[in-house]
């Protein structure tokens, strides 16, 4: 099923891989060299709003691996997820 990821862009549920909180997951060195690494093969993709802060990111393997990167929190994402398992 699909669920809003945030500025009018869905997602496949069976596409994302996991979902991060940046404050928590983006404070590591490992998750800076991924990101590094991700951009320079133009794998990052920024869904936030004009003049908004990210919150999340999400890794997907479609079409090939790429990091979205949310205005919304990792928990509203869960329960848009879940919401869109459920129909």
């Amino acid at each position: 099923m699909y669920f809003h990821a945030g500025q009018d862009f869905v997602l496949n549920s069976r596409d994302v891989i996991g979902v991060f909180d940046l404050d928590t997951a983006g404070a590591s060195r490992r998750t800076e060299e991924y990101f590094r690494s991700a951009e320079d093969n133009g794998a990052v993709v920024d869904l936030c709003a004009p003049g908004s802060l990210p919150k999340s990111f999400l890794v997907t393997d479609f079409p090939d691996e790429t990091i979205y990167i949310s205005q919304l929190s990792p928990v509203a994402l869960k329960k848009r997820a879940e919401k869109a398992e459920l129909k």
